[in-house]
This record gives C-alpha cells, structure tokens and sequence, in this order.
C-alpha cells in the first residue's frame, strides 16, 4: 500500500507491455522519488484525490491518446480539475501532437498542463513486419532515459519540455497520423482475432487483458469487442495464438526482455 499522506506529486500511467510504466518510473525517481501507479491499480482514486501535482503517462496509438485512457480521465476528471499535469508519452515513430492530444482533454476539465514529453521507445506491434533488433531497441531506450534526465532538470527549473504542445504539433500529428487513423481511436477495437487451432485455452490472455475484453466458451478465448489495443495478449500468448492489426505475430514484445544487457552496453 502506498502512503497517501503529505503526497505532492503523483505519476499515473496506462501501460501496455511496460514501455510506458517504465519511463514514468524513470521520471519520478529522478524527479524527487514520488510514487508511479497504474490507472489499473485498485487504489488510484484515493491517490489521484491526495496528489497536488499529477505525471500522466500514455502510450500513443496512432497518433492520439488510448481510448481507455481518454474514458479513465473522463471518469475522473474532478481529480484533475486545478491540478497541474505534465503529460509525458511514449511511441514508436513521431507523433506529432501525442502530448497534446492529452493536454486538451485535460484542459477541457479544468487541468493545469505544465508541458510534454515524447519518448521513443521499442515497437511492440508484434504481428507487423517493423521489430527492432534487441540493440536497436537497447539504443532506443538509453536515448529515452537521456531525455528523461533533461526533462526532469527542466522541470524542476521552471521551464518543463513541450513536446506536443504548439500549433505546429498539432498540424502534425493531424497530417501524419489522424486524419488517415482517427477512426481507429475513436471506440474500443472489435478486430481481435484468435486462432483456434494454436489456442490452448490456458487463460493468460484473459488475466492480462486491462478491458476485461476475453472469455471463454467452450473452450475456447472469445474477444468481446472492447480491445483497448495494448497488445498484452499478443505478446504474452504462449502459442502466438492471437493477432490485431496483422494476421501473424512475427516477434512478440517484452520489455524485460529488451533491457537485458543495457547495463552492460551502456546505454542507460
């Protein structure tokens, strides 16, 4: 349990494999060692309510926020409200205005949004032919955790990162990303598919899965249509059984996996 009181600064995040929980863990040990805590967590409301100043973390699926994470600050967009926010997203390519896209929804209800930091970390699309290689993936994440120290410095003088924030941004991320992917985002995904005959029924998927998205009948895992896209099962399914955008899992995604051997590689 985490002790609420005398709490100041909180860093929230919604995580698919880890890319994200880890930099935002990164930032709040730099930052003064404050707690990070998933969106998921049982006790995220009593937090959110204690904190004075609030890091939320995201990653960004084409191009914008993750339509979990939009109905989350929704939901509890009180806690929020007079609060200052510093947004911080991670993401494969440029996204133009992932940041941003955060930063308006909050605004809307009342938020202070401080600035923004983009983060490029591994791929996890795993049924897609664009995985790195275990030291690309390696340099990807050292250059992250530079940025991560610059933002934190920045921050703590005054003049926190932008990243995302201007108009400039903003056209960006609407010319590159959204205006051919909007759609994608907009509701929960229904293109989850698993292969029956690689499924073995073993269940993982469905404790996994943050949307509670899996069930099973007869045997078998069915998707319920409210797939939040962020990968867990594919890249944690023991039989490459179930797939998204592609129609094969090529190389599935752990970041644990990723960071073996940074040490000594010195990349972080």
């Amino acid at each position: 349990m985490i002790k609420k009181e005398g709490m100041n600064m909180l860093g929230i995040y919604f995580s698919g494999n880890g890319n994200t929980k880890y930099c935002v863990e990164r930032f709040m040990e730099r930052y003064d060692g404050s707690p990070a805590v998933s969106i998921e967590d049982q006790e995220i409301i009593g937090l959110l309510q204690d904190a004075a100043e609030i890091v939320l973390g995201y990653p960004i699926h084409f191009g914008n926020v993750p339509k979990m994470v939009r109905d989350f600050i929704t939901r509890n967009r009180s806690y929020f409200s007079g609060k200052n926010v510093f947004v911080i997203c991670t993401m494969r390519i440029f996204s133009g205005d992932g940041a941003g896209c955060g930063a308006k929804i909050l605004s809307e209800y009342g938020a202070v949004v401080t600035g923004g930091l983009h983060l490029t970390m591994p791929d996890c699309v795993s049924d897609l032919k664009a995985v790195k290689t275990p030291a690309e993936n390696r340099q990807r994440i050292g250059k992250a955790e530079s940025k991560i120290v610059e933002a934190v410095e920045a921050l703590k003088n005054g003049s926190p990162p932008q990243d995302g924030m201007s108009p400039v941004h903003h056209a960006a991320g609407m010319l590159l990303q959204r205006l051919w992917t909007g759609n994608k985002t907009r509701t929960y995904s229904n293109k989850l598919k698993i292969d029956d005959e690689r499924c073995i029924g073993c269940g993982k998927c469905i404790g996994l899965c943050p949307m509670r998205n899996l069930s099973t009948s007869d045997e078998k895992v069915i998707p319920e249509g409210r797939c939040t896209m962020c990968y867990r099962c594919i890249n944690n399914c023991p039989k490459k059984a179930i797939t998204l955008l592609g129609r094969e899992v090529y190389e599935q995604y752990r970041l644990e996996d990723q960071l073996l051997g940074t040490d000594e590689d010195n990349e972080i």
